[in-house]
């Protein structure tokens, strides 16, 4: 057990065997149903998208995931599509609804459907009309807080498996785009999930956190997907030499296909460097846009 003040140090941890990670790995599927999917609204107003709001059936409980997905009008069809994993402040909003207006949207994803891409936000389960307080406030090491985490990789899962029925979608085309809590969470998913082509990360790291089945120690490793990674030098969330440097390290991305580009600034990286490299890089991994 660490002390008080002391910092796992993730180097001289060793991972679970392939065959007990194969059984994690199952935690995560799930039978292929019917989606169910249906386009709630389509908001044409914006001059740069198109916003569909849509909902089809979660992977678990009865329950049915939100997603709003922007369309470019700049391109033609099918689309190269990014699916974004928010920060926490999406526990804590309220609702989807008027998205595009939101700080979050306007500096960390307009841009990519302004240059050419199509991006879905999904209302992960917890999230915004999603949520639910005894999630939010359970214990790191709990059943419950373990068996959530397990839904939200689902509901990733689960909305690439819907953008897979829709002809406007080149669904060979995929990325992983997560922002603190997604950029963390990008060391399970992509571990998880195999039909990305990329991965971006900006101001994620390693964290000490969950149960073994759960906790990211266990998957990093097992990540293969292209991964970029943007941070902040001086993250108090995740310092560089104890979290960043070592969720970089541990990928396991080949070496030619991983790459950190580090700022000498906070949590989040200076918005015209995050913007031209995570636009650089699904040119890189998907093709520049047409």
């Amino acid at each position: 057990m660490l002390e008080l003040g002391e910092t796992r140090d993730f180097y001289k941890e060793k991972p679970v065997s392939d065959y007990i990670f194969q059984v994690y790995k199952e935690q995560f599927s799930y039978d292929k149903t019917e989606l169910n999917a249906r386009v709630e609204s389509r908001d044409e107003s914006s001059k740069d998208w198109i916003k569909e709001r849509i909902s089809f059936d979660a992977a678990y409980g009865g329950e049915r995931i939100i997603a709003i997905l922007f369309l470019p009008k700049n391109t033609a069809s099918p689309y190269q599509t990014v699916i974004y994993f928010p920060g926490g402040q999406a526990v804590w909003r309220n609702s989807s609804k008027e998205l595009e207006s939101e700080m979050e949207f306007k500096v960390f994803l307009s841009f990519v459907v302004k240059n050419g891409r199509a991006a879905l936000y999904p209302v992960y389960k917890g999230t915004m009309e999603r949520r639910d307080d005894a999630l939010r406030f359970s214990k790191p090491d709990s059943h419950l807080k373990t068996e959530y985490r397990i839904k939200l990789v689902k509901d990733f899962r689960r909305c690439i498996d819907y953008l897979e029925t829709r002809q406007d979608i080149d669904s060979n085309k995929l990325a992983y785009y997560g922002m603190s809590w997604g950029g963390w969470l990008g060391a399970i998913i992509p571990a998880v999930e195999e039909r990305l082509k990329a991965s971006v990360l900006l101001a994620g790291g390693l964290r000490d956190f969950g149960r073994p089945e759960v906790h990211p120690i266990n998957y990093v490793t097992r990540v293969k997907t292209p991964t970029l990674m943007l941070n902040g030098r001086y993250d108090t969330s995740f310092p560089y030499e104890t979290s960043i440097k070592p969720l970089f390290d541990l990928l396991g991305t080949p070496n030619e296909h991983k790459e950190l580009k580090l700022y000498e600034t906070d949590h989040i990286a200076p918005r015209n460097e995050f913007t031209k490299e995570t636009l650089a890089w699904l040119d890189r991994y998907l093709g520049p846009v047409k």
